[in-house]
């Protein structure tokens, strides 16, 4: 695996593939990898002749008082965990790389009507930096395909829209989620739990599939969500939203049968997103 610095680097890294007409495979993280993010690599790795991993901290999705500084920063790490999946090629630029003008002046792509509530109601300006960074990357790799995991459910619909909008010429392909023994949804952010928060995590997951046997029983939506609303706060949560959607993340009306059931609460310094997809009964 090569670790490629700057957007020169990659561009010359990848020609020789772009001329044999070779296909590219784009995985982009924010490093702190786990096995989520290494089934993203090693989906790509069956998929594409060359595996291009990104791995960039982007300041433009962090909010005010959210955990830009203390986002674990584990390179050494990453770069060994990569390179054992399978990646090719690492691109890991500075913000100064990706961003030569500053944040500030910084063009900025906003995908609208999806990447509004649930997790974007609560962060302010995230999927603009998402989708940002995200075309910026697109831009650079020039990727047939890329991945994402769909643990991030609102953030894959987010780029999806974005591509088709957009009309670029990339296949995106979530991979499901990767999920510890205890049911828990893997995270970069489960490094902030102690030990008895930990052990608490996995009433997250477990009140969604709770949930998701009522809703598919035909019990009543609002009733459901407001039980598990006060689920997860008796599980020691303090949750931020649980929402029940359509699979494209509008409203669910009388006729909708594929639903997903999305979540995002705090467990003491780590917010915690889930989700899990259904059927509605005929109503």
């Amino acid at each position: 695996m090569h670790t490629l610095y700057t957007v020169e680097a990659l561009n010359a890294a990848l020609t020789p593939s772009r001329q044999q007409g070779q296909t590219v495979a784009l995985v982009p993280t924010m490093g702190n990898l786990h096995a989520g993010h290494l089934a993203l690599v090693q989906h790509a790795r069956a998929r594409a002749d060359v595996v291009v991993a990104s791995l960039f901290i982007n300041p433009l999705q962090f909010g005010p008082g959210e955990d830009l500084d203390a986002y674990p920063r584990t390179f050494a790490a990453d770069q060994a965990a990569l390179e054992s999946a399978g990646c090719d090629l690492l691109f890991a630029p500075g913000a100064a790389d990706l961003y030569p003008s500053g944040l500030e002046t910084a063009t900025r792509v906003h995908v609208p009507g999806v990447s509004e509530g649930l997790c974007g109601g609560s962060r302010p300006g995230h999927f603009d930096g998402v989708a940002t960074v995200v075309s910026m990357l697109f831009h650079l790799v020039a990727p047939n395909l890329a991945c994402f995991g769909e643990k991030d459910y609102q953030q894959l619909a987010v780029i999806r829209k974005m591509v088709a909008d957009l009309h670029l010429p990339v296949d995106i392909e979530g991979v499901p989620i990767v999920r510890a023994d205890d049911g828990l949804a893997l995270s970069s952010r489960n490094g902030y739990l102690s030990a008895e928060e930990r052990a608490q995590a996995p009433a997250l997951y477990r009140t969604l599939c709770a949930m998701g046997e009522r809703l598919s029983a035909g019990d009543d939506g609002d009733a459901v969500l407001l039980d598990g609303h006060r689920a997860l706060q008796a599980a020691g949560f303090m949750p931020d939203y649980i929402a029940l959607r359509d699979r494209q993340l509008n409203p669910v009306v009388a006729d909708t049968r594929e639903a997903v059931l999305l979540a995002a609460a705090q467990l003491g310094p780590a917010r915690l997103i889930d989700n899990l997809t259904l059927t509605l009964p005929h109503r």
